[in-house]
């Protein structure tokens, strides 16, 4: 049983909402939303009867069997969701389009380009003992695929996102969210031109009707969640937290970390804050447009002559995302841009998105260094001894998506309840 009888959560967000459900039945909980409805960076918005993903383009699928019971428990897979084939593609500088990922479709790259490649994937399977040593995300890149490929499409691509030297990224903060596959099996698959089905999202269920909105208005239900409430306070005495003039036993921060040294009161976290204040991110400009129809679902734009890099096309996710006669998507920047700015961009890009409407977050992207996890790890341990728990993306500051934020939320509650992680 958990042993604290009411429980605060800081944040609605998927994170936030899972970690509610999951401890509402064995404690008193108040989820505190500093917006006017739940869901985050997966909220939904219809304009003029079409979808609109305001961050991103969230779709669900899951590796891991216990996020996966838990979000079957609250769905119907057969009569909510929609099945579907990822059908994601390149958009090459060249104008050529080689499907996605690259390493797999090689055979699409011009000739000069491809001996190149070949030459140095067999280089790095001739020296693959030193290959396997990374320093960081750039060395990766490079030692996994060679130069050519990354110069070509990873480099130029990824510092469109992360707008930070590929370098200082560790590359603990990417496991298990890039492909590893050897240079022979690069070789292998382009020989007999197969297609990648390994990573989490090769296939993947989308929600009939109002996409991931969908998912944080059913797993809000029945939650007491008090919106409209940015807690700018969290004052700890008499081992009890006040929050908005109520008491809690314990706290569950899902918000950005950044914000925490600001709102903390009687709990001394002074020797982190220098660093908790220096974490870096981005924000993204998410650009809402009727687009040419299409048969894909991610376009990666690895271009240097616009600034964005990548289209969604939610349109295809599900019948339901646009209104007759119209296809949509979504085109996503890193950071902020003007109204002006985004007009002039929207020109340069492939299938003559019209503007219909934008957001922009500011925070969507957690940069780690490589002493950020540690850090984390050791707040988590002297927050802990004041029952206050980081629980979700901006209060760990990694890069979750959807399930890996559940998976989050599942080992705190295990933790909470002294029930080992059940991997």
């Amino acid at each position: 049983m958990n042993r604290f009888n009411n429980i605060a959560v800081i944040g609605a967000g998927i994170s936030g909402l899972t970690i509610a459900r999951l401890i509402d039945k064995e404690s008193s909980v108040t989820v505190f939303e500093t917006s006017n409805r739940p869901g985050g960076l997966i909220k939904c918005d219809k304009i003029n009867g079409c979808l609109f993903h305001t961050c991103g383009g969230h779709v669900w699928n899951t590796k891991n069997e216990e996020v996966s019971n838990f979000f079957w428990k609250h769905f119907n897979r057969e009569t909510e969701f929609i099945k579907s084939d990822r059908n994601s593609t390149i958009f090459m500088p060249d104008g050529s389009i080689v499907p996605y990922p690259i390493e797999n479709h090689l055979f699409k790259l011009g000739e000069n380009s491809l001996k190149q490649i070949i030459s140095e994937l067999i280089a790095i399977s001739n020296a693959q003992d030193e290959a396997l040593k990374y320093a960081d995300f750039e060395d990766f890149l490079i030692k996994r695929f060679g130069r050519t490929l990354y110069e070509l499409y990873f480099r130029p691509y990824n510092e469109k996102i992360w707008r930070t030297d590929l370098y200082k990224i560790p590359i603990s903060w990417l496991e298990g969210k890039l492909p590893m596959p050897t240079p022979e099996e690069i070789l292998y698959n382009n020989i007999l031109k197969i297609e990648e089905k390994s990573f989490v999202h090769s296939t993947f269920w989308y929600e009939k009707e109002n996409g991931s909105q969908f998912i944080a208005d059913r797993l809000s239900e029945n939650l007491n969640i008090i919106y409209d409430s940015h807690i700018e306070k969290m004052t700890y005495t008499s081992n009890k937290w006040m929050i908005n003039g109520s008491l809690f036993d314990a706290v569950i921060y899902t918000g950005n970390i950044r914000e925490l040294p600001m709102a903390l009161n009687g709990v001394d976290i002074g020797l982190f804050n220098d660093e908790i204040l220096s974490l870096e991110s981005h924000g993204t400009t998410t650009v809402f447009c009727a687009l040419d129809k299409n048969p894909y679902s991610w376009i990666y734009l690895p271009d240097s002559k616009y600034n964005a890099h990548r289209i969604i096309c939610t349109g295809n996710f599900s019948e339901s995302n646009n209104t007759s006669g119209k296809f949509t998507g979504t085109i996503e920047f890193t950071d902020y841009l003007s109204y002006d700015d985004i007009i002039h961009q929207l020109k340069l890009i492939p299938l003559h998105p019209e503007y219909i409407t934008h957001k922009f977050n500011p925070t969507t992207y957690p940069i780690q260094n490589s002493g950020t996890r540690k850090m984390i790890s050791a707040l988590k341990q002297k927050l802990s001894e004041s029952n206050l728990f980081l629980c979700g993306r901006f209060a760990e500051w990694e890069y979750f998506n959807m399930d890996k934020a559940m998976e989050s939320a599942i080992r705190l509650s295990l933790m909470l309840n002294n029930r080992q992680w059940i991997s």
